[in-house]
C-alpha cells in the first residue's frame, strides 16, 4: 500500500510495497507512482492506459484496474485499487492505492499456467479478480481451445476454496444415464455392474470448485437434476434414497450460444440464468496477436530441456502472428509441437510450418540472417535493445516480436531510452 499526493508523489509506502519493487533498502518517498511501477515518464493516461487517480478524483470514489507493473522479477500483473481522502470541503488531498499481485497468470512466459499482457486478456483476468472472492457462478464463454479450463483454475486458485479439489467434469459426449452416476454416483445393485457403491463427482468435490466444461452439451433431461442440484444444493446418488448435501462452488463452460438455445428450446431457462450470474469472454487468440511471442515461448518451454531449447526465427513468428487461429491456443501448440520435429538444429522457420499458415498471405524477409534467439526478459536488455534500434537493420514490429513485446509497448520502452 502506498498513500499518494494529487501529483503522483508517493508520501508514504509500508514494506510490502517496498519489497515487492526492489526499495526494501532504498526510499520511495517522493517519487513519482507510475515512474516506479511503470517506468513510464508520464501518468498512465498520458502513456495509454487506464489512470486510477483520473477515475478516482473524477468519481470522488475508488476506483479498480488490472495493470502490469515492472518489478525485479520482471512484469506482473497487479490488481490496483485507489480510493480517494478527502477534506471537510469534499476536495481530494490525498490517494490511498492498494496493490494486490496477481498469482494466477503470468506476463512473461512461463512454463504453466495462464500467460499474457493483451489488453482483452487482461479484463478477462481482472474480471477473474473481482468474482472469485464470491460465490457467484461464473459461466467462461468464448470459442473452443480459448483456456476455459485454466481460467476456471484461475478462479478456484484466487477464491477462499483453493484449498479444496477442482473437479473437472467434461459434459460433451456423456449419456443422460453416465452424467447421472458419474456426477451424484450410484448405490450397489443399482444397475447390471454397479457392483458397489460408488460417491459421485459432486461428493468428492466437497469443499471445493467443480467445473462442468461445454455444458452446453447436457442432455435435456438432465438439466432439470442439475438445476435442482445447484437450488436446493441436495442430490441423491442414483440408485439411493438419502438425501445429500453438496457443497461446491460452481463454474461452466461452453462455446455455444446459450442465450439461442434457450430461445429453441435446447437449454432451459431457468438453468441458464442460474449458471450465468457472472459471464466472462475469453477472447480468441486472433484478438490477442501480441501475446503469441509469449505463448509461443511458453509453450516451447513446457516441451523442452534445459538442453534442447527450441526457438523460433523471427520470420517465423510473423507468420503465427498473422495467422487467424481458428482452433486457438490448441492449435498453436500442435502447430508448434509439428514444428519442432522438422527443426534439427532447434530453430523453427517458415518452411517448418503447415502450408496453411504459410499460405496466409504473410511474406516477409528478415534483414538480419541471425536466427531469433529464445525469447527471454533477460537477454532483452536496455543495452541489446540500443544496439539493434540503432542499427536500423529490423523493422520496429520485427523488434517487438525479438523482444516478444507488443508494439505499443516497445515504443513506451524505445521512448524512455530516448530512441522514439
Amino acid at each position: 500500500m502506498i498513500v499518494l499526493d494529487p501529483e503522483y508523489n508517493i508520501l508514504a509506502a509500508n514494506t510490502a510495497y517496498r519489497r515487492q519493487f526492489g526499495a526494501a533498502n532504498r526510499s520511495v518517498i517522493g517519487q513519482k507512482c507510475y515512474r516506479v511501477s511503470h517506468h513510464y515518464e508520464v501518468p498512465c493516461d498520458q502513456a495509454g492506459e487506464h489512470c486510477p487517480m483520473k477515475k478516482a478524483f473524477e468519481l470522488k470514489g475508488p476506483d479498480r484496474i488490472l495493470h502490469i507493473h515492472h518489478t525485479p522479477r520482471g512484469p506482473e500483473h497487479v490488481d490496483v485499487e485507489l480510493r480517494p481522502i478527502m477534506d471537510t470541503d469534499m476536495q481530494v488531498v490525498a490517494y490511498v492505492e492498494r496493490l494486490v499481485t496477481v498469482r494466477t497468470a503470468s506476463a512473461r512466459p512461463s512454463a504453466e499456467g495462464l500467460v499474457g499482457q493483451a489488453p482483452k486478456f487482461n479484463a478477462a483476468l481482472s474480471a477473474v479478480q473481482r468474482v472469485a472472492p464470491s460465490m457467484l457462478p461464473v459461466m467462461l464463454l468464448g470459442e473452443s481451445g480459448t483456456g476455459k479450463e485454466l481460467f476456471a483454475r484461475a478462479v478456484h486458485e484466487a477464491s477462499g476454496r483453493a484449498r479444496g479439489p477442482f473437479v473437472v467434469v467434461d459434459c460433451s459426449g456423456l449419456t443422460e444415464t453416465l452424467f447421472e452416476s458419474e456426477l451424484f454416483g450410484y448405490e450397489k445393485g443399482a444397475f447390471t455392474g454397479a457392483n458397489v457403491r460408488k460417491k459421485g463427482l459432486v461428493e468428492t468435490v466437497d469443499g471445493g470448485t467443480l467445473f462442468l466444461d461445454e455444458i452446453g452439451d447436457v442432455p435435456l433431461a438432465m438439466q432439470v437434476k442439475l438445476l435442482r442440484l445447484i437450488e436446493s444444493g441436495t442430490f441423491r446418488r442414483v440408485g439411493g434414497i438419502e438425501t445429500l448435501q453438496a457443497n461446491f462452488r460452481l463454474i461452466t463452460a461452453t462455446h455455444k450460444p446459450l442465450g439461442q438455445m434457450v430461445g429453441d428450446g435446447r437449454f432451459r431457462q431457468d438453468l441458464y440464468y442460474r449458471i450465468a450470474a457472472f459471464p466472462i469472454t475469453l477472447p480468441p487468440l486472433r484478438e490477442r496477436s501480441s501475446d503469441i511471442p509469449m505463448l509461443v515461448d511458453s509453450f516451447l518451454r513446457r516441451d523442452s530441456t534445459d538442453q534442447q531449447r527450441v526457438s523460433v526465427h523471427a520470420s517465423a513468428m510473423l507468420q503465427l502472428q498473422a495467422y487467424a487461429w481458428p482452433g486457438n491456443l490448441r492449435e498453436l501448440r500442435n502447430v508448434l509441437d509439428r514444428a519442432r520435429l522438422f527443426a534439427d538444429d532447434h530453430i523453427i522457420r517458415p518452411e517448418h510450418l503447415p502450408d496453411f499458415i504459410a499460405s496466409n498471405g504473410v511474406a516477409f524477409t528478415p534483414a538480419s540472417s541471425l536466427p531469433m534467439t529464445p525469447i527471454d526478459r533477460k537477454n532483452g536488455d536496455d543495452a541489446e535493445l540500443r544496439r539493434l534500434a540503432s542499427d536500423n537493420t529490423l523493422t520496429r514490429r520485427e523488434l517487438a516480436v525479438r523482444f516478444g513485446l507488443s508494439e505499443r509497448t516497445l515504443y513506451r520502452r524505445l521512448k524512455s531510452l530516448g530512441l522514439a
